[in-house]
């Protein structure tokens, strides 16, 4: 089942928001904290990994962010990315996030998807960690540095 949010709203090549009718799933969409130094240079690592170009990506604070429902994934002290698969609006929140990745990157990065045998609450304790120091790791950003090309044109708003 596709998200409310997404059955009305499509990608099209200037990169803003059309009313016309979702086609089809186009893959995976990734939601970021737009404020995070290392969540922007993640987002940046995502692209160079992802080969076939099946992530996408918007910030949590953005308005698909909020159509979705997924805005306080984005708080400071210790939010998520949000992972969601088009095909059927599953989201990957917390560890699983990164894991779905490595599994959407092929290739060698698969052999991390081992990592969905350590117990969830170990994983996500580790998430949960590094997600609540992001802004001492590197930083908060209060104005949007403009992405590169590669970024830009997957981004969805």
């Amino acid at each position: 089942m596709i998200p409310a949010g997404l059955a009305s709203i499509r990608n099209n090549p200037a990169g803003k928001f059309s009313s016309a009718p979702y086609a089809a799933p186009m893959g995976w969409v990734l939601f970021f904290d737009g404020d995070c130094a290392f969540c922007s240079k993640s987002v940046r690592q995502v692209v160079r990994f992802d080969k076939l170009g099946k992530v996408s990506f918007a910030p949590l604070q953005g308005e698909l962010s909020r159509k979705m429902g997924f805005t306080q994934y984005a708080e400071k002290g210790g939010g998520s990315m949000v992972l969601l698969r088009e095909s059927d609006g599953k989201t990957f929140t917390h560890s699983d996030g990164p894991i779905e990745l490595t599994r959407i990157f092929g290739g060698w990065w698969r052999i991390l998807t081992l990592a969905r045998f350590i117990p969830k609450p170990l994983r996500d304790a580790a998430y949960r960690w590094v997600a609540r120091n992001r802004y001492r790791f590197m930083g908060k950003t209060d104005t949007c540095s403009l992405p590169d090309p590669a970024v830009l044109k997957r981004l969805r708003e």
